[in-house]
């Protein structure tokens, strides 16, 4: 198959079917996305809030509030500690995976889930209550230690719960939580801004995300995978056969044994996971997360009012438009849910790149035009603006269905047992490492890059795009246990994973011809055979 795709072709298919008590453990476990989504959309609408600039960020709110008309539109935002308060959370988040790994796998997924939500609680309140920047600092650290063990540890326990069949479906209810998130925090923001010291309501609102994660995680059963991995075999088993909606589960309970046995003689998961034959998932657990970032969309959504603001929309206006952008974002979510089992993950990862890439040129293209490299447009006309926000609409949606769920989705579900926890914390770091890269520079990037910051990303996009049709094979359908066949039959992966399987490995991608060409060819081979 052409550009490194390949089926489910490992001949496992696991009796069972979608029961309703999975989906429902599911959707409560996804709420653990809540909370990231919750302070993505809520970060953006507080930093853009002039009551709060005025009392934490007072060199921005001159620029803002002050110097209105003498501002360079590109730079009234750069300030040093205005970026540490949006991106100290994504380093604390990055360190907590770690610690956040080591807890899933030896004192299962839910537990994890619980120390997650438990520590955005308490960050929630310290920045609702926050007198002076090192209380948000200090408050913003708590939260990225819960959103660190919850991003860690959510995906991971929604694809070991999930029927393979349904997998990317119930995966990406993690991420459709976060797209509810961010359009709850883009609403209240909305309102809040009109009331005094509004931005308490809109930090210490997070506690109520917090509250349902934590009820959540102490409803929640474990895993089998995690039962087994710690020695409750009997009891994992009478769970798949709660979770499976059948009596004879042991065809998929014995190979979830085995791999537990293959992952007990691993006693260093952290070593083992370089080993040449855990490259390929390796690659994709460093490089799907980081491009995911570098698709620009996480400084459209947690920079939405301020982007706004930036081209020319008033306080209301800005936040409304985020408004829109979130809503936008929670919708598309779903065309992923319906498509990702169907059409495959290789597919929503390429239609989602172009489609974002071709946005992102006519984002450029249009605010080049208006604000030139001065960033002072005038006054901007309500059908230009209209149109800007029409192109960062689809550019939004190309991202919820492609991009934002699948890379949650592919790290979490290609791991075997023995480094899962392992590789969702390498996932998660790299997610976080450059969340944290991008929020710190992107307000001096926008003052240096102006419009070019568009093009700045959209050459990422390009780049990515291209690496998924070469090296992705397709895992929609395949077990989660089963994962590890589809490389050795990969065009490049192979010379990296032994294959044990009688089928042909796949042929690298082939440039298209012609099908005058290829008729042509065809005739040719008809008639030597002839």
């Amino acid at each position: 198959m052409a550009g490194g795709g390949i089926g489910p072709s490992n001949g496992k298919e696991y009796p069972g079917k979608l029961t309703t008590k999975v989906l429902i453990t599911c959707i409560v476990a996804a709420c653990g996305g809540l909370i990231f989504g919750y302070d993505i959309g809520i970060s953006g609408g507080v930093t853009s809030m002039p009551k709060f600039l005025e009392k934490f960020f007072p060199d921005v709110y001159a620029k803002e509030v002050l110097h209105t008309v003498s501002t360079n539109q590109y730079c009234k935002f750069n300030s040093s500690k205005l970026t540490l308060f949006t991106s100290s959370l994504y380093l604390a988040a990055l360190v907590a995976s770690w610690f956040a790994s080591a807890v899933t796998r030896h004192m299962g997924r839910r537990l994890s889930m619980l120390f997650g939500g438990l520590l955005f609680c308490g960050g929630a309140c310290i920045n609702g209550f926050a007198q002076n920047v090192t209380m948000l600092i200090i408050g913003r650290v708590l939260l990225g230690c819960g959103i660190g063990f919850a991003n860690q540890s959510v995906p991971v326990y929604l694809s070991e719960m999930a029927p393979f069949k349904s997998r990317g479906a119930l995966n990406i209810m993690f991420q459709m939580s976060i797209t509810i998130g961010i359009l709850a925090a883009n609403l209240i923001n909305y309102f809040t801004a009109k009331i005094k010291d509004g931005w308490r309501y809109s930090l210490g609102g997070a506690v109520v995300p917090a509250i349902i994660f934590i009820v959540g995680s102490l409803c929640l059963p474990d895993t089998p995978n995690s039962l087994i991995e710690r020695g409750n075999k009997e009891e994992a088993k009478r769970r798949l056969q709660i979770i499976r909606g059948i009596e004879n589960v042991d065809e998929e309970f014995y190979d979830l044994v085995e791999a537990s046995e293959r992952s007990k003689e691993v006693k260093h998961p952290w070593s083992n996971i370089l080993e040449p034959k855990h490259r390929p998932q390796l690659t994709f657990a460093m490089l799907i997360p980081a491009f995911q970032q570098l698709t620009g969309m996480n400084v459209i959504m947690f920079y939405a009012p301020v982007l706004f603001k930036t081209i020319g929309f008033g306080d209301t206006a800005s936040l409304m438009s985020a408004v829109i952008t979130g809503g936008v974002n929670f919708m598309a979510t779903f065309v992923s849910i319906l498509a990702v089992d169907r059409v495959g993950r290789r597919f929503l990862f390429i239609e989602g790149g172009l489609q974002m890439l071709i946005c992102q040129i006519v984002i450029a293209v249009s605010i080049a035009l208006k604000f030139g490299t001065s960033g002072n447009p005038g006054e901007l006309p309500i059908w230009y603006a209209s149109f800007v926000v029409l192109f960062i609409c689809i550019y939004v949606a190309g991202f919820a269905w492609s991009w934002g769920p699948l890379g949650w989705l592919v790290p979490s579900e290609i791991f075997p047992l023995e480094v899962r926890s392992a590789g969702q914390a390498v996932n998660v770091s790299v997610n976080m490492i450059f969340t944290f890269f991008i929020a710190e520079i992107f307000t001096e990037m926008l003052c240096v890059f102006k419009f070019g910051l568009f093009i700045f990303f959209a050459v990422f996009v390009f780049i990515m795009t291209l690496f998924i049709y070469n090296f992705l094979p397709e895992t929609k359908g395949i077990p989660i246990d089963e994962m590890s066949k589809i490389w050795s039959k990969h065009w490049y992966w192979q010379k990296y994973v032994p294959n044990d399987d009688p089928l042909p490995p796949q042929s690298p991608p082939r440039k298209l011809h012609s099908p005058v060409k290829e008729h042509n060819i065809q005739m040719v081979v008809d008639e030597k055979e002839a």
